[in-house]
């Protein structure tokens, strides 16, 4: 494994560059992938960039961030990058809103929610917001690698966007409940969240600048989708 050494940038975040080269800067034949890992446990980034020092045989070039913020800013200062690595609960966002915050930032960016939560409606959810795929943090170094291998594979192998590959998500007991729901997209999903959080119907209105005629028709809709007859009823089923 190669050895490692932080090379500090100013204002926000750190570069990890391999040792022994000039500067941090890698020639450019020998030049790896560059990765964002947005965690606020040191201790798990570093377990990530020691685990993961290299991707087919080519040094990585890590950067991190320990707030959601802090990474929004990271890449639009020192991106792009090949992929975000993102955790769910961060000091400053829980849950998948610092998935859609990220993504409203960043349209472009290839984010992969590194998380240990590790919930058939999580994944749906982060996967229907765009996330490219979830990797648990309850997983092996070998699990993480593999994932990051499927992910970026080498330059020779590369032709065009990469296929979004079914595996980068965990396969777990699927339910028809759960596949209505995705079918009915990404705002359905951002109005079902804050439903589950206890939201009135007033109150989803303020958080997603949506009239409250259209977010009562949302809620009917998961209603409709999820075969229930009350709102309360909706709550149950994700309790």
């Amino acid at each position: 494994m190669n050895t490692m050494e932080r090379v500090d940038t100013p204002a926000l975040g750190r570069r990890v560059a391999p040792a022994g080269t000039a500067q941090g800067v890698l020639p450019v034949e020998q030049a790896g992938p560059r990765l964002l890992l947005i965690d606020d446990y040191e201790f798990i980034r570093v377990g990530v960039r020691t685990m993961c020092a290299c991707l087919h045989g080519r040094p990585v070039e890590w950067h991190e961030a320990g707030t959601l913020q802090d990474g929004i800013e990271i890449h639009r200062r020192e991106g792009p990058f090949d992929a975000v690595l993102l955790d769910l609960n961060l000091s400053d966002c829980k849950g998948l809103q610092g998935l859609r915050l990220f993504m409203q930032a960043h349209p472009q960016a290839r984010v992969v929610v590194f998380s240990g939560t590790v919930d058939e409606f999580v994944i749906r959810q982060a996967r229907a917001l765009g996330a490219q795929g979830y990797i648990r943090k309850t997983g092996s170094a070998q699990e993480l690698q593999a994932a990051l291998a499927e992910l970026l594979p080498p330059p020779e192998r590369s032709l065009g966007v990469p296929r979004l590959p079914d595996r980068l998500f965990p396969r777990l007991p699927g339910s028809s409940m759960y596949d209505r729901i995705a079918e009915l997209g990404p705002r359905h999903l951002e109005v079902l969240e804050l439903v589950l959080s206890g939201c009135t119907n007033q109150e989803i209105s303020s958080s997603t600048a949506l009239s409250l005629g259209t977010v009562k028709n949302y809620v009917s809709s998961l209603l409709l989708a999820l075969d229930v007859r009350s709102r309360s009823h909706l709550i149950s089923l994700f309790r």
